[in-house]
């Protein structure tokens, strides 16, 4: 099979949809490697790095696309990309269908085979393909709330970890998944007082067994969402519902309960947002403030560490793409039910049932 991996062209993302080491495995069982110049430069993998590993390098993003079977990348098509996708052509990559109606009508158009990182599921549950993201999102969402409390970008002026004689400020963190329990690490270790929600008994039991005493843990209702913002510093969004439509926890009225400066860091921003007020940002524009409340709710947060989030994102990407490669697409999803899952939708039907759900359509446009 002839792969394709074009350079990312979403605002400041940095990230490559594969390493050197993969385009190597892939050569290594006869299959064909296209990459864009320059592709690999934001996450430290430059032209040569690729052509020692079997890979041919092409000028121009048309060109990748038009000459390859199956496109490996990070982030969804966007706009300029739509036409150059062909149809039957595979593409393997985080799509977040149920955030974007543009972005799925596309792909319908364009009679793609879109298989998507985030859906990949394994039998118990755990999304494999989103995990690594998930992890280094959950850390940074810490490491920007903390920078946003700072008083000169309008945040309540606190330092998380205090420092004696002061308390430590507070993170509230919706959710007790991948994003929230990573989330909840880096901020109990700055020494901050950190409370997570979740509806799932069994997450709050973990996160209650794994973290120290000032980590606590409360059931998530609307009660217990409201009584914390009325105290807490930060506040990370990190609830998913697997494909479909985050939900809005905290409302356009809660923002009025919160201290000015609070800052909302909002990760489930791919999936919607799980509050209200969420828009997608960009690394260029990251924030914006509305009832005094810092929103940081950039679309693609791991783009900004690109050789981190690289290197563990072809770490879980590539035995799939190999998969796809050797067999085609068919006969791996066939042979692989975690594989199937990652199908969204084949050749202008939506195969998605989350998809479908989201806007609120009776049936799979066709």
């Amino acid at each position: 099979m002839i792969v394709g991996i074009p350079q990312e062209i979403k605002n400041n993302e940095s990230r490559v949809g594969m390493t050197p080491g993969g385009v190597f495995e892939l050569t290594k069982n006869n299959h064909t490697v296209y990459v864009q110049s320059g592709a690999g430069l934001g996450s430290g993998f430059n032209n040569e790095d690729y052509q020692q590993a079997g890979a041919a390098i092409l000028d121009t993003i048309a060109q990748v696309y038009a000459m390859s079977d199956m496109i490996v990348k990070v982030k969804e098509p966007i706009e300029e990309e739509y036409n150059l996708i062909r149809e039957g052509q595979i593409l393997f990559t985080y799509f977040h269908f149920a955030s974007s109606e543009a972005l799925t009508k596309a792909m319908i158009k364009q009679k793609a085979i879109c298989i998507a990182y985030e859906t990949v599921e394994d039998n118990d549950g755990t999304l494999p393909l989103l995990t690594p993201m998930s992890e280094v999102a959950g850390r940074m969402a810490i490491q920007q709330g903390a920078k946003y409390l700072e008083k000169p970008v309008k945040g309540r002026g606190v330092l998380l970890g205090g420092v004696p004689g002061v308390a430590p400020g507070k993170v509230l963190v919706l959710g007790a998944g991948v994003v929230g329990v990573q989330a909840a690490k880096m901020a109990a270790g700055l020494g901050a007082h950190v409370t997570i929600l979740d509806v799932n008994m069994k997450r709050l039991r973990y996160v209650n067994d794994v973290m120290p005493p000032h980590v606590t843990t409360e059931f998530s209702n609307e009660f217990n969402i409201r009584k914390h913002i009325k105290t807490h510093d930060l506040i990370i969004g990190g609830v998913l519902l697997k494909g479909a439509k985050a939900p809005n926890l905290i409302t356009r009225d809660m923002l009025k309960e919160m201290k000015p400066g609070t800052v909302i860091v909002d990760v489930a921003v791919d999936q919607g947002g799980c509050v209200e007020t969420t828009k997608p940002t960009t690394h260029q524009d990251p924030i914006y403030i509305i009832d005094d409340v810092v929103h940081y709710s950039v679309a693609n947060m791991p783009g900004a560490v690109p050789y981190t989030s690289t290197m563990a994102l072809t770490n879980v990407t590539l035995p799939y793409t190999l998969k796809l490669a050797n067999l085609g697409w068919q006969a791996a999803c066939e042979q692989d039910a975690s594989l199937h899952k990652g199908l969204n939708i084949v050749s202008g039907k939506i195969v998605y049932n989350e998809i479908i759900e989201a806007f609120g359509w009776e049936e799979a446009l066709a």
